[in-house]
């Protein structure tokens, strides 16, 4: 764990300032540009490590989630990213840490563990790519494989309106009004039987509640951009 940890590294004082820099005027450009609004932050946990998991329907969905929380959250990114320096300290210093794409997922699953295990928040989008549409997709397990893990809540996060301020292949994000739901925490019920089977039944239960929370948040955080 420790050589994976060193790697999601970014906690200098010139990556916060970078960090502070960089959120503060996304945050301020999507609420004054895109007139966001977020309701229920009162659902974050105050302090410790979460896996917030939000709908996904635009790239730009990952500084709307990084807006939601105001300490540092991670995400993950394609390693090819950092195959320049420069840009690579600017993604790390945003939170991100590289995951290589055509590997097992073993290898994104334990940097995310990592980043859990060290006490920081994560941004994981559970129907992994972008979507289209009103309806959200079948999730991956992801986010219930790490709430079992490591014993983390799950935020669910309805995301209204990004696929409109840019969809997908857009190259300008339009002036349309956004709105963000964060849900309420989501624990893994705890199982009388250890077993991995019950575990992973577990895990499944899980994903399928989360699947319902997230599609009703989603459709009154699309409501709310009319």
């Amino acid at each position: 764990m420790t050589r994976i940890a060193t790697k999601l590294a970014g906690n200098t004082l010139a990556d916060r300032v970078v960090y502070r820099s960089m959120k503060g005027l996304l945050a301020v450009t999507l609420r004054v540009y895109c007139r966001m609004r977020i309701e229920g932050r009162g659902n974050l946990p105050a302090t410790g490590p979460f896996i917030l998991a939000p709908t996904h329907r635009s790239i730009i969905d990952t500084p709307i989630a990084g807006a939601v929380y105001r300490p540092r959250m991670r995400f993950m990114g394609a390693d090819k990213w950092w195959s320049k320096p420069w840009l690579g300290k600017v993604l790390t210093a945003l939170g991100a840490f590289p995951v290589t794409r055509g590997t097992a997922d073993r290898e994104a699953l334990k940097r995310c563990i990592a980043v859990l295990e060290g006490g920081e928040p994560l941004v994981l989008f559970p129907e992994g790519e972008r979507k289209s549409g009103a309806r959200v997709q079948p999730l991956f397990e992801g986010a219930a494989y790490l709430a079992m893990k490591t014993g983390v809540p799950v935020v669910p996060v309805g995301i209204g309106g990004s696929e409109r301020v840019m969809p997908k292949g857009a190259k300008f994000i339009y002036p349309r009004k956004l709105h963000v739901i964060v849900g309420e925490p989501m624990h893994l019920p705890p199982a009388a039987d250890p077993s991995p089977k019950a575990q992973r039944e577990a895990a499944r239960r899980l994903t399928s509640d989360l699947h319902t929370e997230l599609q009703r948040l989603f459709d009154r955080a699309q409501a709310r951009c009319t």
